[in-house]
């Protein structure tokens, strides 16, 4: 079997080289750093300089009214105390990116405990060759997801966004395949076709499916409307793949637990656009059980929710809202024109 190859450099302007470059060194003197300090001191220093310096950014207003809207009902001490363990973990996740190959549920010092993950072998199993989609969010050290279910025996490929810096996102992609699956998936057509494959070959597709996508469609999350990817749901119900969703937990330091849920259970009425949107409210709901379970290790900086003036750009994203609307689902407090 062929060694795994990262994805080329692609071909860009002197100006763009150069910029790359010094991006790219600038990080790399970081993640030197971290490597020195080993991958427990590395967390350590990314968590306090995520409590100490990150959460006292102007980014922390996002996620605290994120937070308020999500939970009304907390009191304003509890709303930063999830911050501040939300910046903690964040520091903590950037520094341990120096120690990936050191993320393993095997060897002398393991760092990963799954749980429920022989349910999900069972249901590949049981799947007469049918895909599987592990969906999860950004929790903890998201990374683990992917690597756990690889590690436990699952076969298949991760999904990713590729970063705007090439040298970046080779090295990044490097370390993936160190511990997690060989196919690294970037977004985009080509990507669709190879999960299609993987799919039709009975392995697990590795997703993450909680941030904001404008050509996505609308379904509730926390009771306020949403932009969402309909992919998951969209493959689900052409190649009868199961949905598993899945999250990953920080149980101290540079320790995780990646835990699987059961099914999400489904069944199609025949009308597909109708299906692709009840189903992405079920995988939105799914996600929103995992983030309530410990809100504290979810990425509330997101800018999940739409602005107030956002439109959905699909014509059946809009419809999709109108109709949501129509049932009483409420878009945003402040008054958001999604319909």
């Amino acid at each position: 079997m062929a060694e795994p190859v990262p994805p080329p450099i692609p071909k860009s302007s002197f100006g763009a080289k150069f910029r790359y470059g010094a991006e790219a060194a600038l990080f790399f003197s970081f993640i030197g750093l971290f490597r020195i300090l080993g991958i427990d001191g590395a967390s350590a220093l990314g968590g306090f300089i995520g409590r100490e310096i990150l959460y006292r950014t102007s980014v922390t207003k996002r996620a605290r009214d994120n937070l308020k809207k999500a939970y009304p009902e907390k009191p304003a001490d509890e709303v930063e105390s999830i911050l501040k363990e939300m910046w903690d973990n964040l520091g903590r996740t950037i520094a341990e990116y120096g120690h990936l190959d050191k993320l393993s549920m095997h060897g002398k010092d393991p760092r990963i405990q799954v749980d429920n993950l022989d349910m999900a072998a069972d249901v590949i199993a049981k799947q007469g060759g049918k895909g599987v989609l592990f969906v999860s969010g950004h929790f903890a050290n998201w990374e683990v997801m992917p690597f756990a279910a690889t590690q436990f025996g699952l076969q298949g490929g991760e999904v990713y966004r590729p970063l705007n810096n090439p040298y970046i996102d080779r090295w990044m992609v490097r370390q993936r395949i160190k511990n997690g699956p060989a196919d690294q998936i970037a977004k985009g057509a080509s990507g669709t076709k190879k999960i299609f494959t993987l799919l039709r070959g009975g392995k697990s597709i590795f997703l993450l499916v909680d941030q904001k996508t404008n050509e996505g469609l609308p379904a509730p999350f926390f009771g306020r409307i949403a932009m969402t990817t309909p992919a998951p749901a969209a493959l689900a119900l052409k190649l009868g793949a199961v949905l598993l969703p899945a999250r990953n937990e920080r149980i101290g330091g540079a320790r995780f637990r990646m835990t699987a849920y059961p099914p999400i259970e489904f069944v199609p009425s025949g009308n597909h656009d109708d299906d692709v949107l009840a189903l992405t409210i079920k995988i939105n709901e799914a996600i929103e059980k995992c983030v309530r379970e410990r809100p504290s290790q979810w990425l509330w900086i997101h800018r999940r929710w739409p602005k107030p003036g956002d439109v959905p750009r699909s014509r059946r994203g809009r419809e999709a809202a109108q109709a949501l609307a129509g049932a009483g689902v409420r878009v945003e407090r402040e008054g958001s024109s999604l319909t």
